[in-house]
């Protein structure tokens, strides 16, 4: 196994800029010969310079990957962003570089416990209110990775009585090679990515790495209501805590009714009630059994878990509530990126819905998700890139309440226009954000300062 120390004096290819580049950057600086790339020469090497400490004593090069940069390359630590399959990342690995992520790098230098969390949707709030729980128990918690906090950045505070919660994307998981935590969690599996991991097989693949590397002493958090992880889950040398909001289980996390329960054994142990949550629908129930399950793996006692339950509101962009103007409620879910997310905000409304969907096409099928509609939702409102494409879905599966706008302002205008008191306004895009937004935080944002100024 590699140790942070065995990066010393290494010649180290950080590729990307972002987040978690400068965040690798600055952690292997003075101890590796590091080139910080990126290969969009549209950049600015001094805005780049800026994110750095003003003693940093690497390289920072962009545009074309020349043979300078190739030759003598012992590690390559690719951002979440940089697919592992392009030619460069190939002539890399011809050259003998070992090819790395974030992630990986990060946990070579880091200390304590590992609690690691993936699956195509929940991930986030369920890394937050993990998180949360730690917090009530263990003095010194990280929360990182995919939630927004780059892994590296916090390795250099961690402890040996640390526990670090770690929201790991497919991407970052696909240059897992030593990453070993001593919890994993997998919420669920559902196509999405397939245009950066090309089949289901490989998206599959890569989840999956959270647990490769786990042994008997560890655990690995499965969803028994998913047909892939329950195929999976029996093929793991780790011990597997399953939950189910559908079923009782013999053992493991379920919802019985209003209840959250621990069965082991046959035995029961209520942990909570539903309605004393402040987060609603059955998929918040699952990510919070995930937490549970997680949280009595390392121990925290069940007054800890409780509290923090109770406590913990929703994420940002979750399903969030934003407030309510002349009757309506407007609900923000702009992290809803794929089809099973804005599945499971559907299901979580409770009154008739104007929903707001569209953005990125990542190649996903809206067939499921029209389907989710039954009745509940009142006007679809489409922008972006997909909104012909879930148009044209939509019709054929005999909905006809479509609306195509071009901005989010138009968007907001119509549904507060067409509203009636008792209703709900959802934004769920069910698509990235890109090429409207720079992302789904500043989409949300924007319709949040809309709904705001109505």
């Amino acid at each position: 196994m590699v140790t942070g120390m065995e990066f010393r004096g290494k010649k180290v290819l950080i590729i990307g800029t972002g987040i978690s580049g400068i965040a690798a950057a600055k952690l292997l600086d003075g101890i590796s010969e590091v080139i910080l790339y990126d290969a969009n020469n549209a950049l600015d090497v001094m805005d780049i310079r800026a994110k750095l400490p003003e003693d940093f004593r690497g390289r920072i090069a962009i545009g074309a990957l020349g043979e300078n940069l190739v030759l003598g390359v012992d590690y390559a630590v690719l951002s979440p962003g940089v697919p592992t399959d392009l030619p460069d990342i190939d002539r890399l690995r011809e050259a003998g570089a070992r090819i790395i992520g974030e992630v990986e790098l990060a946990y070579q230098f880091g200390k304590g416990k590992i609690v690691a969390i993936t699956g195509t949707n929940g991930k986030t709030t369920t890394t937050a209110l993990t998180g949360q729980i730690m917090e009530t128990y263990y003095k010194s918690v990280f929360v990182v990775g995919n939630i927004g906090i780059p892994y590296t950045d916090m390795v250099g505070q961690m402890r040996e009585d640390s526990v670090t919660v770690a929201e790991m994307s497919s991407f970052q998981l696909e240059t897992v090679q030593d990453f070993a935590p001593q919890v994993s969690a997998v919420t669920n599996i559902t196509p999405d990515h397939l245009n950066r991991h090309h089949t289901m097989e490989n998206y599959i693949a890569a989840k999956l790495n959270i647990a490769k590397n786990q042994t008997a002493e560890d655990t690995c958090i499965l969803n028994y209501e998913d047909a892939v992880l329950r195929a999976e889950g029996e093929k793991l040398s780790c011990k597997v805590v399953w939950f189910s909001s559908a079923r009782r289980l013999e053992n493991g996390l379920c919802l019985l009714g209003d209840k959250i329960v621990f069965v082991e054994d046959g035995a029961e142990q209520v942990i909570c009630d539903i309605h004393d949550l402040k987060i609603i629908g059955r998929h918040n129930y699952e990510n919070a059994m995930v937490a549970i399950a997680a949280a009595m793996a390392l121990s925290v006692p069940l007054h800890c878990i409780k509290k923090a339950l109770a406590a913990f509101v929703a994420v940002e962009h979750r399903i969030e509530y934003v407030t309510e103007k002349n009757g309506v409620k407007y609900y923000n879910d702009s992290k809803g990126t794929n089809p099973d997310a804005s599945i499971q905000a559907v299901r979580a409304m409770q009154t008739k819905t104007l929903l707001i969907g569209g953005g990125y096409d990542k190649g996903s099928s809206y067939e499921e998700w029209i389907d989710s509609f039954g009745g509940k939702i009142k006007y679809l409102v489409l922008m972006g890139q997909t909104r012909d494409k879930i148009a044209e879905t939509a019709r054929k599966k005999g909905f006809t309440d479509i609306v195509l706008v071009d901005s989010m302002n138009e968007a907001v205008a119509f549904c507060a226009a067409h509203a009636a008191p008792g209703e709900a306004v959802l934004l769920s895009p069910c698509c990235a954000s890109w090429g409207m937004f720079r992302n789904y935080e500043e989409r949300g944002r924007i319709f949040k300062e809309l709904v705001h100024a109505l």
